[in-house]
Parts: C-alpha cells; structure tokens; sequence
C-alpha cells in the first residue's frame, strides 16, 4: 500500500497568537514579560496598500515568540503604518535564537511595505525588533503585516 501523503504544514498568523502561559505550548506563543505592546489586527496599511492581516507595534518595540514546535519559515511584509500620516522612520530585525537573521533598510512613511522571509530550521524563538531611525521615528506605528509562520 502506498503511505499517506505528508500532513500540508500548519500556518501560524502572528495576529492570532497567544501569549504564554495562556496557550497549550504546543503553538507559536509570544512570551508574556518581555515583549512589547502589540496590537493584533485585521485591516491594516503601508504604502497606500490594503493588508488583510497583521500586527503594529511602536517604532521601538521587541517582542519574542516562543516557536514551541518545528518551524521551517518566518514571512511578513514590513513597514510603517499609514496612520502615522507618513511620519517617521524605522528599521526592522529578525533574530532567531538570539543571533540576527534578517535587518530591513530604513522604511519611512509612505514607503512600500519590504518582505521578510526567514528561515526557521531547528529554531526554538525568534524575536522581531522595531527601531526608530529619525528624532520623528518614535511616533511611528510599525507594521509586520501578512506576518505568519510556517511549522510542521
């Protein structure tokens, strides 16, 4: 008999995880304590361009999600949020197990969203960063729009 097909893998959207302690450990989590204010939407903006899903942050925010599973990929689309009315200028990171894996150019307001892609392999946390890059950039709302991981 042939063996059934491979289960598809299992996509987490970062607007729709839990914080630790509250979830089951058994999926993605963000780590109560020591992550930053976010803010878990649907609808959102960079560019002038229409995003179904995602999550903003403040221009200088970290927040660390515990994978809690086999994880191949991080994706995201990143920018500021056009409710910022095109103030401000930040930089994104993405660090997987402490060491950075990914950094953005400077994004400013009004600028196209910048995509993400990392990659996750034998990775237990990743840690997305958000710095402001101009005296302007701290009233900036980051946006990690699309922002979703890829696990087995």
């Amino acid at each position: 008999p042939t063996p059934p097909p491979p289960a598809p893998p299992a996509v987490y959207q970062w607007n729709q995880l839990s914080y630790g302690g509250i979830g089951d450990g058994t999926e993605p989590e963000m780590r109560l304590g020591e992550s930053s204010w976010v803010w878990q939407r649907q609808g959102l903006s960079i560019g002038g361009q229409q995003y179904a899903h995602g999550v903003s942050v403040h221009s200088r925010s970290s927040v660390t999600i515990d994978l809690n599973r086999t994880c191949t990929a991080y994706d995201a689309l990143v920018g500021v949020d056009d409710l910022t009315l095109g103030l401000g200028a930040v930089r994104f990171s993405v660090y997987v197990d402490g060491a950075r894996a990914w950094q953005s150019p400077v994004v400013r307001g009004h600028d196209a969203a910048v995509p993400v892609h990392v990659g996750l392999s034998g990775a237990k946390t990743i840690r997305l960063v958000v710095e402001p890059q101009t005296p302007f950039g701290g009233v900036a709302v980051a946006d990690w729009a699309q922002s979703r991981f890829t696990c087995g």
